[in-house]
């Protein structure tokens, strides 16, 4: 008589990657802020160029978080702060020069003698 051997057992079922562990020892259960709204703020009223990479930084911060990729969407929420920031402080440069020749250019007109 021949002998059969019983079926593997089953694989495990498949887990979520855990999220990697907080400064406090807990685990960190949701994303980090995309500063999406602050991205979109900036493109709309500071400086286009810069907000467009802000935004486009925002947007990957929730894809790459549902893939596990905590470090990645951790890096991005960062970057997209970083050029937020960066754009903040351009369009307000750039106001400010405005200004400045407005003023200048004002002054000039206004002590001529034509």
């Amino acid at each position: 008589m021949s002998e059969m051997t019983p079926p593997p057992p089953p694989p495990p079922p498949a887990m979520p990657p855990v999220p990697p562990p907080s400064p406090m020892g807990m685990p960190a259960s949701q994303p980090p802020s995309n500063n999406l709204a602050f991205a979109i703020i900036v493109t709309i009223l500071c400086c286009l160029p810069f907000g467009i990479v802000a935004i486009i930084k925002a947007a990957e911060v929730n894809g790459k978080w549902a893939q596990g990729d905590y470090a990645g969407a951790t890096a991005s929420a960062a970057a997209a702060k970083k050029w937020s920031i960066i754009g903040l402080v351009a369009g307000a440069v750039g106001v400010a020069l405005y200004v400045l020749f407005v003023v200048v250019i004002g002054i000039g007109a206004s002590t001529s003698n034509y």
